[in-house]
């Protein structure tokens, strides 16, 4: 009589490994090895549960990493027990050479050596590629908005088009772009020719209301953002001047030093004066709340609903046909069994070289980019907080050697890591409730479009109206 007893193996490494262990018997009993695929060395995602045989008794057991027992029990026969112990004793001997080697490869070589080949990521690189336009716009018009009274003449303005990477024309920007400003002629000098003038339009001056009202209602979150980003650093401050650099990747008021950070004397204290390069924002109170990151928080949530206690761990999502080599598989399965670091935790006596503070670091990226606007900063950014954070000089590979957690794109001749976790497809999955400024700024643009489309289809037809009038005349 044919009887198979199949028992389910997880291993715990880069991904959940499926092992089937098929114990036969029909006269003379087997076991196919090659079912597990452990010797052909596939790993793939994260797993948080480990298993244990209770071989004697037939009994399969599963415990989490946090030693929260849960139970399966299924029953075979003495035979069936005795041939998969002895597969067991073998695979164990297979899984102790392994970690025995890659133990010793922790050892001898950096972390820093560990290559893993870049792979473009089309999808993601086309949502940076939509916001380009819209950030060109934006850049006119904080020119035009900088100056002395919101004016500025056309022709600074085309001086300046490398500068703002205009590369189109300042005529042909404006006829491209209608209602973003209204022109207009005056002196820029008393006694010299009127010139050609910008200034903001009405619909223009509205969206600035809006954007306004939208910080207004939002302020307890681009607080909190500030916090976390104080947390995070070294010493609990950071220069004033990097944070009104990176006011637009995570959504900061243009004013948000002299307007916001006063208002909160519990939270900051600002010495010196920004824009003079020494100027400093420091953290006056940790607030417990604000220290628990986006993984943490997810993990309490997964906590609540499944019942169990659920370890903060990264969402790995390698992309399709994307491999890695075994020696870079056998590091990361390992590496991703290390305790999660929180960002906001006291590293200072971790090892800048070793793999916790490696761990520490892709929290820290995990976390800066959660609260960016669109999970993803340039790179060149980042390099900024080099010394505030504790990134090491080569921080930039980290997004290549974790390529499940960060996507590296090079779209416009500059890197940009991006959040894998956040974007469905070319779409961003949870959206900061302060991207309802860009939606309106976009709704401003489109608006502009339709009516330059609108004007060109008219004098379309009326081109098209005069060949018609002029074929009939050469034809009467």
């Amino acid at each position: 009589m044919h009887q198979t007893s199949v028992i389910g193996l997880q291993m715990c490494g880069y991904s959940h490994m499926g092992v089937d262990i098929l114990a036969e018997k029909k006269g003379a009993p087997g076991i196919c090895p090659q079912q597990t695929g452990y010797s052909q060395g596939v790993v793939g995602e994260t797993v948080r549960e480990k298993c244990i045989w209770g071989l004697t008794t037939g009994l399969c057991r599963t415990v989490d990493v946090h030693g929260v027992w849960r139970t399966n029990c299924q029953h075979f026969s003495l035979t069936s027990v005795v041939l998969v112990a002895r597969w067991l004793v073998q695979v164990q001997a297979m899984f102790s050479k392994t970690k025995i080697h890659t133990l010793s490869n922790f050892h001898t070589r950096s972390i820093s050596s560990l290559k893993v080949v870049w792979r473009k990521d089309p999808t993601l690189d086309r949502a940076i590629e939509f916001d380009k336009r819209y950030k060109q716009c934006a850049r006119v018009i904080k020119e035009v908005l900088n100056e002395p009274g919101q004016v500025i003449p056309l022709r600074y303005l085309k001086k300046r088009r490398e500068r703002m990477r205009l590369k189109v024309k300042a005529e042909t920007f404006l006829n491209q772009n209608p209602g973003l400003f209204d022109v207009y002629y005056d002196r820029i000098k008393p006694k010299t020719e009127p010139v050609r003038f910008l200034r903001a339009s009405d619909r223009l001056r509205q969206f600035l209301e809006e954007e306004q009202q939208i910080f207004r209602d939002n302020e307890p979150l681009i607080v909190s953002k500030l916090c976390k980003l104080l947390m995070m650093s070294k010493n609990k401050v950071v220069s004033a001047d990097k944070l009104l650099h990176v006011k637009r990747e995570f959504g900061f008021p243009n004013d948000f030093l002299v307007d916001l950070v006063p208002k909160y004397p519990q939270y900051f204290r600002l010495t010196g004066f920004p824009g003079e390069g020494k100027s400093f924002l420091e953290l006056v109170d940790w607030n417990p709340e604000f220290a628990k990151s986006v993984v943490e928080r997810r993990a309490e949530e997964e906590s609540e609903r499944l019942g169990i206690r659920v370890r903060p761990s990264f969402n790995v999502q390698l992309p399709r046909g994307f491999v890695l080599k075994k020696e870079m598989r056998e590091w990361v399965r390992d590496w991703m069994e290390l305790d999660y670091v929180s960002p906001y935790e006291d590293v200072s006596h971790l090892d800048q070289a070793s793999r916790e503070m490696e761990k520490r670091s892709v929290g820290v990226f995990h976390e800066l980019l959660s609260l960016s606007l669109h999970k993803r900063i340039p790179v060149p950014i980042l390099g900024k907080f080099c010394d505030e954070y504790r990134f090491s000089n080569a921080f930039s590979s980290t997004f290549t050697r974790h390529s499940g957690i960060f996507y590296l794109s090079l779209k416009g001749g500059i890197e940009t890591a991006v959040l894998r976790e956040a974007y469905r497809g070319e779409e961003l999955i949870d959206r900061d409730p302060l991207l309802r400024i860009k939606d309106k700024f976009v709704d401003l643009l489109k608006e502009g479009w339709r009516q330059r489309a609108e004007q060109l289809r008219l004098k379309q037809e009326k081109i098209r109206e005069d060949m018609e009038l002029m074929a009939t005349k050469v034809g009467g």
